[in-house]
């Protein structure tokens, strides 16, 4: 019976004998009903109906393939038995290569030429008839690929499965799973135009029940069709998702039985996963086309549309983000291809679209999804920053005002913006805090700790310190309390380096003191896990410091930020409250004190801004107990020099506006400064006041201070228009030089006459600078010197730094201090003065020291600062004997002016009165005179100028005859000072007697002035 339906089939209309002649590999004549029979037979039997003896497999092969040209009906049965052959050709090809045998003409050579003349047969019937063809042969070559891939997978030269290319190559090298391969291809590119849904399915069905060894065909089949198996695994995917339910797909992401439950979804993400290889793009459209077509209002079909389209379903377009969900979640591959681009698309409409889809889902299904959504967004590896930012920025609330184009959100879409970030936050939370560590799990066995589980999203988060910083310091509300909880998160995840890091951001960035708070509660919140994140927090500043990472804005700001935490340390004790912004204060102070040469050379910084800036934060912090001599004396040049810098700035913007209220803050710090590093040590006390003393004497600062440049003589130095070159020559000059100059005098007469060939030196009229401007400048500069002098930094406690019974009494200057400033203000105004020269001798023997003589008085003359220089030598007792070769070059030049003056009172020389005043006031001072003489210098205004002279070298006796020498001194315990007893230098009447025929002569005038002479 089963003959007789074989003989009269005709399939599908279609004449046998047109397929038969249409056979393109081996044409044959139609077979006879007789001949048919006995092949039918034959095939059935296994034995050769003719001969009577059984069939080889290559002659059953044929019978085969006879039957299935001539009697299309028996497909069914011969496709099956054609598994077989496939199979035998499998195993003898997998055999030769196991023993790489060279033969080749067994089993396998007969059962290729049996395959290839398959293979012909089918691809012709698919070419005439696809309809027909074309789902029958697809399913079984996918069917038979996957039960050969699985099968003879174990086999020891298969590869494994993860070896996807190894395996490709093996496999399409075998004619029989090549054939295999073809005719799938071939299926589908004719099931494409109308079916392309059942191809797909089988290849879905296989790959759950064969995966992972059936992954090289799924791979090669989306190599060659990517946009049709894309498209259609994805819908295929989605169908089966939503048929097997999707409430569960929140458990799934943590379950281990996932095919169980959604057995395709497993084959779409390994199949979409091996095309994103080469085709990410594709499949980011099409993920991102699934997720818009979900969110739009259902539309009438067009005709080009299959009425079985994913689109036209309300279920499966509901179904369509937990799907996407779900792969995204699977494979991490998926994600980066979705999320790239999923945020720039989540517009306000968008958003309103997917709460509205999103409302009508049980609570339940929700809350998987906002997990799952949280549990994607925790395990990102790039676009988290972009993702933070879209969630911030949502989620805050519509009272704020929101920086960039971003519009206000709908209330529903902030709520649920708002519960997923807190949800994100409290899953990163315990994601931080439940990291596996082997050293702590196992302590005895530390040799291999188990590694931290790895946070992608904060692993990603990590490079965007700075930005999240900024963010967190726009104190938006709520949206400053999200970002700060998240940077302590991500400061505990990624260790000291990141948390560093993110304090020294939030150090640098800072602009008022409730900014500043949030750094403080980092390190209040970081404190329990890490010590000493504030010191590396401010090595890495410094670190910045040096490479100039830090422009001069961030630099102000990062200082005075500094400046603010050393000095809330005195505000709390002001307040008497000590807490734990007191400690961090006194930490800072630490670091800072640590680091403070590298602060130094910020005092010099070209941006007057950041100058003023350290010098606050130096005036402020302590300094170090331990440090070297070159670091301090760096710090204390840098330090004298910030402050004539200061003056400068003072003097250039004024005391009137804001720039001079940063002035003269600049100068008052530099002055605290400059206070507490002379009392550091006795290195920087020295170091500090001969600076200061050179400095206020150097060219480029002398006009602060009332003075002028001056040459090496001490002239004030001649403007170059003033003195033009007169073109002479210097030889032509001294070739008659012997006969046409008179030596009578000195050769110094000469040079102080003149300069050779320019005649005689011309006085130019001295621009006289702001009076107010530079009192107020000599007067911060004897503040500046009388405080350090004062201080104990120089064997304070030996020669009278005791603080006075009364307060309001000004401590006393240090003896030794003020014998630095006399060392060095003898050696600015005379270099070539010798130490011991300290005793005075004759007047007449003056002569011998005229040059040097006018020299000190020109120092005096262009330098009006020197003489209060000298009082507060004198103030400092013995120091000005140190000054006696200064003091006597002075008065002898004094005395000669006196000597020569023709004028009827002294106030007609204002300038030698003065300095004659001056002078005996500061040698009375420093109790080198006696009261009695040191009084003479109130009679000077009353005078003719030879009675000052008179007076004056009464002065110069004395002071001959009584030497200036310190060890004249004994220090008064009780004063703390160091004081004279005149008593033990002689008889003073013999020197006051020229004051008394001076006072005699001018009763009239000097009558009232007469008890201040008295013995």
């Amino acid at each position: 019976m089963f003959e007789d339906q074989a003989m009269s089939v005709v399939f599908d209309g279609s004449p046998l004998k047109a397929m038969q002649s249409s056979h393109s590999l081996t044409p044959q004549a139609a077979l006879s009903a007789q001949e048919l029979s006995q092949e039918i037979k034959s095939f059935i039997s296994g034995i050769d109906t003719v001969q009577g003896r059984k069939l080889s497999v290559r002659e059953h092969a044929r019978c085969a393939v006879r039957l299935l040209r001539s009697v299309p009906a028996c497909r069914g049965a011969v496709l099956e038995h054609l598994r077989g052959v496939y199979n035998e050709h499998v195993s003898a090809f997998l055999h030769n290569l196991e023993t790489e045998s060279d033969a080749s003409a067994g089993v396998s050579s007969n059962l290729e030429d049996i395959i290839q003349e398959v293979h012909g047969v089918l691809s012709e019937f698919i070419r005439l008839n696809p309809r027909a063809w074309a789902p029958l042969v697809s399913a079984w070559a996918v069917d038979l690929l996957g039960q050969l891939s699985s099968k003879h997978a174990g086999r020891r030269v298969a590869p494994h499965s993860s070896s996807l290319n190894e395996l490709l190559q093996l496999w399409m090298s075998c004619a029989a799973t090549r054939s295999l391969m073809e005719a799938y291809s071939q299926c589908l590119s004719a099931m494409l135009a109308w079916c392309p849904d059942a191809c797909v399915d089988a290849l879905l069905d296989t790959s759950v029940q064969h995966s992972p060894h059936f992954d090289w065909v799924v791979a090669h089949i989306g190599s060659a069709f990517p946009g049709t198996i894309i498209s259609r695994v994805l819908a295929c995917g989605l169908k089966d998702f939503c048929s097997h339910g999707a409430k569960d797909q929140g458990l799934m992401v943590m379950g281990t039985d996932k095919g169980s439950r959604v057995p395709k979804i497993g084959s779409v993400v390994g199949i979409l996963g091996h095309l994103a290889v080469h085709h990410s793009d594709s499949i980011r459209k099409e993920l991102l086309r699934m997720f818009q077509e979900s969110l739009s209002p259902s539309s009438p079909l067009s005709p080009t549309t299959s009425s079985t389209s994913w689109e036209s379903s309300p279920q499966l377009r509901h179904a369509a983000v937990p799907f996407l969900l779900q792969l995204a979640a699977m494979s991490p591959n998926l994600f980066g291809a979705l999320s790239a681009e999923l945020v720039e698309l989540l517009r306000p409409p968008v958003l309103l679209q997917l709460q509205a889809l999103l409302q009508g889902l049980p609570r339940e299904e929700l809350d998987n999804m906002l997990g799952l959504a949280v549990h994607l967004i925790s395990q990102s590896q790039s676009g988290g920053a972009r993702v933070l930012r879209f969630l911030a920025d949502t989620a805050t609330p519509a009272s704020v005002i929101i920086s960039g184009p971003t519009p206000s959100p709908h209330e529903g879409v902030r709520e649920g913006c708002d519960r997923l970030l807190q949800m994100l936050l409290l899953h990163l939370h315990k994601l931080v805090f439940n990291r596996s560590d082997g050293s702590e799990v196992n302590p005895h066995h530390s040799a291999s700790p188990q590694p931290k589980r790895v946070i992608p999203f904060l692993e990603e988060l990590q490079s965007h310190i700075g930005e999240l910083c900024a963010e967190t310091l726009r104190l938006e509300r709520k949206r400053h309390l999200w970002l700060h909880q998240l940077l302590c998160l991500l400061s505990v995840y990624g260790g000291p380096s990141v948390a560093t890091e993110a304090f020294c951001q939030l150090l640098t960035q800072a602009r008022n003191p409730e900014e500043l708070a949030l750094a403080w509660q980092l390190h209040t919140t970081l404190s329990s896990c890490m010590v000493g994140l504030i010191a590396a927090a401010v090595a890495r500043c410094v670190a910045q410091i040096h490479t100039h990472t830090l422009g001069p804005k961030q630099l102000r700001q990062l200082l005075l930020n500094l400046a603010a935490a050393i000095q809330s340390q005195d505000e709390e004790r002001r307040g008497a409250a000590a807490g734990v912004q007191s400690s961090m204060a006194v930490q800072v102070g630490s670091a800072v004190s640590i680091n403070l040469h590298d602060f130094g050379p910020l005092l010099l910084h070209g941006d007057p801004a950041v100058s003023h800036a350290a010098v606050r934060l130096l005036s402020c912090s302590p300094l170090p107990r331990t440090s070297s001599p070159a670091q301090l004396l760096l710090l204390s040049r840098a330090s004298v020099s910030h402050f004539f810098l200061s003056l400068r700035r003072t003097g250039e913007v004024g005391s009137v506006g804001r720039d001079g209220g940063q002035a003269g803050e600049a100068v008052n710090y530099s002055v605290q400064l400059l206070s507490r590093l002379a009392a550091h040590s006795p290195l920087t006390l020295k170091a500090i006041l001969q600076q200061l003393v050179e400095g206020a004497l150097h060219k480029g600062n002398a006009d602060l201070f009332g003075g002028q440049a001056t040459d090496m003589s001490g002239a004030p130095v001649t403007a170059p228009s003033v003195s033009p070159d007169l073109g002479a020559s210097l030889l032509d000059i001294n070739c008659r030089f012997g006969t046409t100059v008179n030596f009578s005098g000195s050769v110094w007469s000469v040079f102080h006459a003149g300069v050779i060939g320019k005649g005689l030196k011309v006085r130019t009229a001295r621009q006289l600078p702001d009076p107010s401007g530079v009192i107020q400048n000599i007067q911060i500069l004897l503040s500046v010197i009388v405080q350090c002098c004062s201080s104990s930094g120089l064997n304070g406690s030996i020669n009278g730094s005791r603080p006075p019974s009364d307060p309001d009494e000004p401590l006393p200057i240090n003896a030794e201090a003020a014998k630095v400033v006399a060392v060095t203000l003898v050696e600015n105004v005379c270099p070539d003065v010798a130490n011991g020269e300290l005793s005075w001798p004759p007047e007449e023997h003056a002569r011998t020291t005229v040059e040097r003589d006018i020299h000190i008085r020109r120092c005096f003359e262009a330098h009006p600062v020197l003489f209060p220089l000298l009082q507060v030598v004198a103030a400092g007792r013995p120091a000005l004997c140190y000054c006696s070769a200064v003091l006597r070059g002075l008065l002898g030049t004094l005395l000669a002016h006196w000597e020569a003056c023709r004028e009827v009172l002294s106030t007609d020389s204002p300038w030698h009165l003065q300095a004659s005043c001056l002078l005996v006031s500061c040698m009375g001072e420093g109790q080198l005179l006696p009261p009695v003489l040191a009084n003479v210098h109130e009679a000077f205004p009353h005078i003719t100028p030879f009675e000052v002279r008179l007076l004056l070298l009464a002065v110069w006796e004395y002071v001959r005859g009584n030497g200036p020498m310190p060890q004249k001194f004994v220090f008064n315990s009780e004063r703390g000072l160091f004081c004279r007893d005149f008593s033990r230098d002689g008889d003073v009447a013999r020197y006051v007697a020229p004051i008394h025929s001076v006072l005699h002569k001018n009763i009239d005038r000097l009558g009232h002035l007469c008890w201040r002479f008295q013995l």
